[in-house]
């Protein structure tokens, strides 16, 4: 649920595209097939995956950032909003794992399809 936990899954992902794209490199120079276009528009799949960490990411700051006030004593700070926090943090980081497998998944998939 840390930040770590959060980049080394990005960072996984940004491999992976890494490689996609070095193999359509290949594939280009050795002259199968057409050549794809990998760029993104605006608002693409990319940017929405950034946000979608980047959200995370806050949701966790968030959350540490209450437990850190509840525990010095802050008295706007109720052990239930604190509790909400820690919550919604987890959730959002296990999404982000599901969603991460399911795109490792994919990609495999299509990796291992015959051209």
């Amino acid at each position: 649920m840390s930040v770590p936990a959060i980049q080394a899954a990005l960072q996984q992902m940004q491999s992976l595209a890494n490689q996609a794209s070095a193999t359509q490199s290949i594939a280009n120079q050795a002259g199968r097939g057409q050549q794809l276009s990998t760029s993104v528009g605006q608002g693409g799949f990319a940017d929405a995956l950034q946000s979608s960490i980047r959200k995370i990411n806050q949701l966790k700051q968030d959350s540490d950032a209450s437990v850190k006030a509840f525990q010095a004593g802050d008295p706007g700070v109720a052990l239930n909003d604190v509790m909400v926090d820690m919550q919604k943090a987890s959730i959002g980081f296990q999404m982000g794992v599901q969603v991460r497998n399911r795109l490792v998944t994919a990609y495999k998939d299509v990796m291992n399809m015959q051209v």
